[in-house]
């Protein structure tokens, strides 16, 4: 009988081992891609996509619900704060959520990224280091989980987006590397670029036009209160009746305010969410707002010594905010707004401001805002009047700036005059937008009129306009042009020309409904700017640093522009409300050449919109007579003491 020693050394030897046979021929598996990079590991996987309806035979025209995740991975040994990543979605897509992060534009869900977009992280703004945190996964990296629709690529391609990046300042990325469903790329800090030694806690504050502070300036463990500060830097900026918005991201509701309200007063969504939960012996009715994205004004100039709302400085001026060159004081906003939070942020250092904020006004530049950056704590002068400085609990910065306005997007337009033509070209075509159901010529350039003719509005210059035409035996187009539909317009007369100087009229008209207050217009031109002499109804400025634009503002008495009002007798046109002054330059650099178009301008603005100018420059038709210098003085005397006489 053989003995279970023997056995057990029998079936030991047989036994393969594979667990330590290191002279295996197979190589080992590589380390991960992020274990090779001293610096800020970003990664893009995607994930999945499943066609959507409708099903059609046009592969470029078939839209597909994607999945995808893109991970921004701390792996260097500097702190990033304020990360940002750029994704270069290009198969138009439309994205839906993003998770952990928001879109740098501010824009909110769906939107289009066709062209690629910027995400910037939220809550975790900050990515600390593995050294500082020992590897902790949930302080260095942020992963964001992308959804969203996409078009074209038929199965099984794999539809990825051109490059991922780091933008943040400092840093440079090489070109990313692809493998089928996934991108990864590794951004170093760049040597040629001089780190800059900050001396804040947070982020340095930005410059903008358009700066707004949020600041916690008390806290508890379920609410805290915050201030909104809105500073307008940009002199040729400006907001009338502004309206602010922004969305809540953690269930945030606004429980009372100071210094503005909330457009809907509306609690529905407390009583039937999460809130009426958590707070079950609240009275809701007392509750100013419970929207996920408020709509928040300024309050009227009545209710600034109101003990209940108002009693705060730089408040309730019903939503003006003006340059600072007009008025200093004027130049910002302030409210305040007690503020409940819900589960899990119910400690008093949880604080979180709401992002995607937007900011418009009536008839004023289109801002872009940021993301909310945290800086270091905003510092006040003591309330009771002491000489002390209180500090802010926690602040953010919300960076907003002008954007162009995009074709036919306009909210005023400028037509053309002078002296030695006899026609005016009017407003562009669709300069503010038309309708799509209007029976005229959306494509088709204005025609010549009188000048005359801009002084009614455009549906009673029909017949004008075509007997000119007639007479001038200009081309007519089957389907007339629509007009510009725009509520504010700007006429630019070339009045003279002489051999030292030259001078102009400005005409501005109000086609619509809401009277002007203290209205301005900026002016910028190619080459004569820099000439202006003065203007000699308005106050006139030329700002040097900006461009040489020529700043104008109504004098005392003539600094508002009247709405559009009914004829003196039935059946008349509307007249619109109208300020008009001349304008005197001095031909300072050589080669300035009146009558071939220096004397229009490049840029104009009124209250900050930038107006559509016309694409066409008027010719000269022969009348090119040339004035001296004392012609051309009595001659602007007398247009000044006639406008004189009419205000009378």
């Amino acid at each position: 009988m053989v003995s279970k020693t023997i056995i057990f050394y029998i079936i030991l030897f047989s036994v393969n081992i594979k667990g330590q046979d290191y002279d295996s021929n197979s190589p080992p598996a590589p380390p991960p891609a992020e274990n090779d990079c001293n610096g800020i590991f970003l990664s893009y996987v995607f994930i999945s996509r499943t066609k959507e309806l409708p099903h059609v035979k046009n592969a470029t025209a078939q839209a597909w619900a994607f999945k995808a995740t893109a991970t921004v991975l701390n792996a260097g040994i500097y702190e990033l704060k304020n990360w940002k990543m750029f994704i270069g979605f290009q198969n138009r897509e439309l994205l839906v959520s993003a998770t952990n992060a928001v879109l740098v534009s501010g824009d909110d869900f769906p939107a289009p990224v066709g062209n690629g977009t910027y995400l910037a992280g939220y809550p975790q703004t900050d990515l600390k280091t593995s050294i500082d945190t020992a590897g902790d996964f949930t302080q260095i990296q942020a992963e964001i989980e992308l959804t969203g629709t996409q078009f074209g690529i038929r199965s099984p391609g794999y539809p990825m987006p051109k490059t991922i990046k780091l933008v943040n300042d400092g840093y440079k990325c090489p070109s990313a590397i692809r493998k089928s469903t996934t991108m990864h790329v590794c951004c170093v800090k760049d040597p040629k670029i001089k780190v800059k030694n900050f001396t804040t806690k947070y982020f340095p504050r930005q410059n903008g036009d358009l700066l707004i502070s949020y600041d916690i300036l008390q806290a508890y463990p379920s609410n805290y209160q915050a201030q909104v500060t809105i500073q307008n830097v940009n002199p040729l900026g400006r907001l009338d009746q502004w309206n602010l918005t922004w969305e809540w991201m953690r269930g945030e509701f606004i429980y009372s305010m100071r210094g503005a309200y909330t457009r809907r007063k509306d609690y529905s969504d407390c009583v039937y969410g999460a809130a009426a939960q958590y707070y079950q012996d609240l009275d809701f009715s007392k509750v100013m707002n419970c929207e996920k994205k408020p709509i928040i004004a300024d309050l009227p100039p009545d209710r600034a010594q109101d003990k209940d709302v108002g009693m705060l400085p730089f408040c309730c001026r019903n939503g003006s905010i003006m340059p600072s060159i007009m008025n200093e004081t004027n130049s910002k906003s302030v409210f305040q707004l007690q503020v409940y939070k819900l589960p899990p942020d119910l400690n008093r250092t949880a604080l979180y401001p709401p992002e995607r904020w937007k900011i418009v006004g009536i008839l004023n530049p289109e801002y872009k805002c940021g993301q909310a950056l945290r800086v270091d704590e905003t510092q006040f002068s003591d309330p009771t009047g002491l000489q002390a400085t209180v500090t802010a609990i926690a602040s953010w910065q919300i960076v907003c700036n002008i954007t162009k306005p995009k074709h036919r997007a306009n909210r005023c337009c400028v037509s053309y005059s002078a002296y030695y033509n006899e026609s005016a070209i009017p407003c562009n075509t669709c300069a503010c937008g038309c309708d799509s159901s209007a029976k005229c010529s959306q494509n088709a350039p204005g025609l010549f009129v009188p000048p005359e003719t801009l002084l009614v509005p455009f549906a009673n210059r029909r017949n004008k306009t075509l007997y000119w035409a007639k007479l001038k035996h200009y081309h007519v187009p089957k389907q007339l042009p629509c007009g510009d539909n725009c509520g504010v317009s700007i006429n630019w007369h070339i009045d003279s020309n002489y051999k030292t100087g030259w001078t102009a009229r400005i005409t501005i008209f109000n086609w619509g409904e809401i009277n002007f207050v203290d209205w301005f217009v900026g002016i910028q031109f190619n080459k004569t700017g820099s000439g202006f002499a003065q203007a000699f109804s308005f106050n006139g400025t030329l700002l040097r640093n900006m461009n040489d634009t020529v700043f104008l503002e109504g004098l005392p008495g003539l600094n508002y522009l009247l709405a559009e009002a009914d004829g003196q007798k039935p059946g008349q046109p509307r007249v619109p409300g109208k300020q008009q002054s001349v304008l005197r330059f001095n031909k300072k650099l050589k080669g300035i050449d009146i009558l071939t178009g220096d004397g229009f301008p490049t840029r104009l603005l009124f209250n900050g919109e930038e107006c559509a100018l016309p694409t066409r420059l008027l010719a000269a038709d022969g009348r090119k007579w040339c004035a001296n210098s004392r012609v051309i003085t009595v001659i602007t005397l007398i247009t000044f003491l006639l406008m004189l006489k009419d205000l009378q």
